[in-house]
Formats: C-alpha cells, structure tokens, sequence
C-alpha cells in the first residue's frame, strides 16, 4: 500500500424492527446525560453518535451511529482493517443493548430477529477461533510448568553465585595476605642479609643452621641459601670441608 494512501474502514448497517412506545425526546433526554456521545433529531429519525477515534485528517476512523425510529432501529458502524470483525460486530451489539436497556421505557425492539443476530454473531467469533480452550490451557499449563523450572533454576544460579562470590572474596583476602607476606619477605636487601649471615656466623662459632636463621629472621630458606651462595662467590665466607 502506497505511503500517501489513506486507510478506509469498512462500514456496516444493521436494521432491527420494533416499536417506539414515548418519544424520540425522552430517549434524546436520556442518552444526552452520558459522555462522550451526541444526539440529533431529524425528522422522524434520532441519531446517537459515538466517535471512538479519528484519523490524521481528524475525520471520524471508530464510529457507531444508533438511529432509533418509529418501527425500528438501527446501527451504522465501522471496522478496522486487520482487525477481527466478527470481534467488531459483537462490541457493536453491546453497546447497542445499553443504549436499549436505558430506553425500555421508550423503545420495544423485536427481541427474536435482535437475539437471532446476537447468536449469529456469537456463533462466528467462537468458529474464528483456531484453538480449543483445551488446547489453549494445555500450551498454558506447558508454558507455567516450564517457568517454574526456569525460577526454580534461576534461584539455584543465584545461590551459586552468591556461593561464589564469597568464595572469591576468601580466595582474595588469601592473596592479599600472601602479598603481605611476600613484602615483607622481600624487605632485606641481598647486602642487609650478608650482614645478618656474618653476625649470625660469628656468634655462633662459624657455623649457620639455615632452617634456625630463616625461622628467626623469617624469611624463606631458599633465599638464605641463594645470599650464602652468593657470599662463597664473592668469598666473604668459606664453606668447611
């Protein structure tokens, strides 16, 4: 469809028998009261008039027109296109059975030809319908089950991931203090060491328990072994054979 091309609805008439039992005045008078609609008399004829919407030209797109009479009444309606119109016609009766319900008084439709078009109508929307109710709460009963196992999952990756998050808050209060203690490894320079060897050499009659020396200075082993070696290399110290 072109771009500039204006979008029509479809119109429909509908035409029930009966009979006015008052007047045109006193229904007028009763329906004028509500929101939203307009009456108008011409002649022998009272318009009730419903714009439901309007198009971008503001011309009326949604209406209903209830036209009582004499001897009968009648509804003049529009559908949208692509939309269900058996849905449409439905609504339309309706709303035309509460403008008749507040004109009992006034107006007798011909219950049998309005109730055989309201079964009509009835009958079409139910064949329109391309699924059972059954099938219909079969595909819902399927979908519930299937959210309630997706919840049911959902609250278990919850769990784990809380599980997992104070595990990883452990795990980095374990690397923070393994750092702590790595810096504080590393405080004493290769120099500051050698002199510590020395003393401790001195003072205990030139000997060296690396295990004794690492534990009281703490300090890793290997890195009392790595600055003793370095010491025999310069030839600060010598080893006993």
């Amino acid at each position: 469809m072109p771009e500039d091309e204006e979008i029509v609805p479809k119109v429909e008439e509908s035409i029930f028998p009966g009979k006015l039992l008052t007047s045109l005045e006193s229904i007028s008078g009763k329906v004028s009261a509500l929101p939203f609609f307009e009456t108008k008399i011409s002649g022998d004829e009272l318009s009730i008039v419903m714009v439901e919407s309007r198009n971008i030209k503001k011309n009326p797109f949604l209406f209903y027109i209830i036209k009582f009479k004499a001897d009968s009444v009648g509804v003049v309606y529009s559908i949208a296109p692509d939309t269900s119109e058996g849905l449409r016609r439905l609504t339309i009766m309706k709303n035309l059975m509460s403008i008749l319900s507040m004109a009992a008084a006034d107006f007798q439709i011909n219950e049998s030809e309005f109730f055989q078009n309201i079964d009509s109508t009835i009958d079409k929307v139910i064949g329109g319908i391309s699924q059972s109710y059954s099938t219909i709460f079969n595909k819902y009963d399927s979908l519930l089950a299937e959210y309630r196992e997706l919840k049911k999952l959902n609250l278990e990756v919850n769990s784990a991931n809380r599980n997992l998050t104070i595990q990883a808050a452990q795990l980095n209060d374990t690397v923070k203090q393994l750092k702590s203690e790595l810096d504080a490894l590393q405080i004493y320079s290769d120099e500051s060491i050698m002199v510590m060897l020395q003393d401790w050499i001195e003072s205990h009659v030139n000997s060296i328990d690396i295990n004794d020396f690492a534990k009281t200075y703490k300090m890793p082993p290997p890195r009392v072994e790595q600055v003793l070696d370095k010491m025999v290399s310069l030839g600060y110290i010598e080893l006993k054979s």
